[in-house]
This record gives structure tokens, sequence and C-alpha cells, in this order.
């Protein structure tokens, strides 16, 4: 009968060195910090919705009639009765303004508004940030992209806008154009920087905006799933629109040379 030798785990900076193993601090210290990772988000998340509901809540019920009140016939304060009444008020609200007397209110409203100089300017840039934020139009970003930035050889996540029109095609005339791209900062992507890059310079990715706001947010920590079997794509055509795949490279393996 052989004498078993214990199992030591090796060090693996210093193998010659056994490894210790966690002790019991270390072990309650790292199932803190995996429960503190899993109950923030929900957490928070909880957190803040409730903060909203309740200033949505103070806003708008005060404009209710008592008699329109739940708590009236219950005699408890529901939390959300603010909510629903600014979810069906702004429902009928965009139902009227996409008919013919909504836009044509509208646009008086619009006219009076243009004749007050900083009113005007308050909401002609309230009503573009709106636009941008909510709309679901063209206006929205394209596809995640890739840029050299700030110099060659460095990449960044960009989020490729429309193609370059007006006056700044013409004044800077190329064959394949010029595409404007967002770049975002982290961790905030709400600003960032303006490029007019050209098409050739431009790699788009498959991921999606969203995965790519949530690497842009996390500082590079979180990744998306990569979707296999898609080789990289550049905007190199002339006139092409972003989301058109570049011609593949070739993938012909070098032949070896032959010995003598």
């Amino acid at each position: 009968m052989t004498d078993r030798k214990p199992h030591i785990l090796e060090n693996p900076i210093d193998p010659g060195q056994p490894r210790k193993r966690p002790g019991v601090l270390a072990s309650l210290r790292a199932s803190f910090l995996t429960g503190l990772v899993v109950i923030a988000p929900i957490g928070l998340t909880a957190y803040l919705i409730w903060t909203v509901v309740g200033w949505i809540d103070g806003f708008v019920l005060p404009f209710v009639p008592a008699a329109f009140r739940p708590e009236q016939y219950i005699g408890i304060d529901i939390r959300g009765v603010g909510v629903i009444v600014f979810l069906i008020f702004t429902i009928l609200v965009g139902w009227v303004a996409k008919g013919l007397i909504g836009r044509s209110l509208i646009s008086w409203a619009e006219s009076v508004v243009d004749r007050m100089p900083v009113v005007r300017s308050i909401y002609n840039g309230l009503k573009q940030i709106a636009e941008t934020v909510f709309a679901q139009t063209e206006t929205n970003f394209d596809r995640a992209c890739l840029v050299e930035y700030p110099r060659k050889g460095i990449w960044a996540i960009a989020f490729i806008s429309t193609g370059a029109r007006g006056e700044i095609a013409r004044r800077v005339p190329r064959d394949d154009g010029l595409v404007s791209v967002f770049l975002p900062t982290t961790p905030n992507p709400t600003s960032g920087f303006l490029l007019f890059v050209p098409r050739a310079d431009v790699v788009e990715l498959d991921m999606s905006v969203e995965d790519a706001a949530k690497l842009v947010i996390s500082a590079g920590l979180v990744y998306p799933p990569e979707a296999p079997g898609r080789p990289p794509r550049v905007v190199a055509a002339q006139g092409a629109e972003p989301g058109t795949p570049a011609a593949a490279p070739d993938a012909t393996p070098a032949r070896a040379p032959e010995r003598a």
C-alpha cells in the first residue's frame, strides 16, 4: 500500500512555492462582493423606477380632479396613477398632432414662438433634442463602427450618422465621400465629437448600437456576444450606404518555400 501525498496547489507566479488556500474572511469577502454585484443593479433599478414614478405622480396628480383619484374610493394612495394619466394624455396629444387640425395648431403655435427671441432659442433647442432622442426616424444612428482616433493605429468606437451632404461635401470633395460619425466619450456617451471621416477609413461592426453603447459605458468591460462567421466590413465603395459589405480579402494561404 503506497502512501498518498497530499495535493498541494502550486503558486502560478512561483511554481516552487505552494499557493495558500483562501481563508474564511477572504471567502466571506468574495461571497459578499458577488452578492453585491447581483443585488446592486436590481436595487438601483427598482429605486430609480420608484423615484421617477413618485416624481411623475407629484407633478401630474395636482391637475387631476379629486373625483377621479382612486384614494377617494378605496382609501389607499396608489403609486403610479399619475404615470397612467400621463401616458394616456401623451397618447392623446400624439394622436391629435398627427391629424390635420393638430398639425395646423402646432404650426400656428410655433409661428407665435418664433416671434419671441429668448423663448424661440430655448424651444428650438429642446425640440431638436426631443426629436433626436425620441423620434423613430432616419436621424437615428445607423450602425456602430471603428475609426482611427486620435491618431493612426489607435481605434475608437463610433456611431455612423449619415453621409456628408451640402457644403461639407462640397468643401471636402472625395471620390468615396465622407461619413459623419459620432465619437462618444467614456463613461458618458451623451457627450463626444462629431467627425467627418472618409468612407474607406470606417470599419463597420456587426454589434448593434445598443451593444456598442454598453461597451463604451462600461469602459470596455462588457463585451457583446460575437456573431460567428461574419467578416469585418469597411465602407469603401463609392456612394455606398452604411451597411454595404466590402469585398472580402483573399484568404488563399501563402505557399511554403520548397526545401532544396
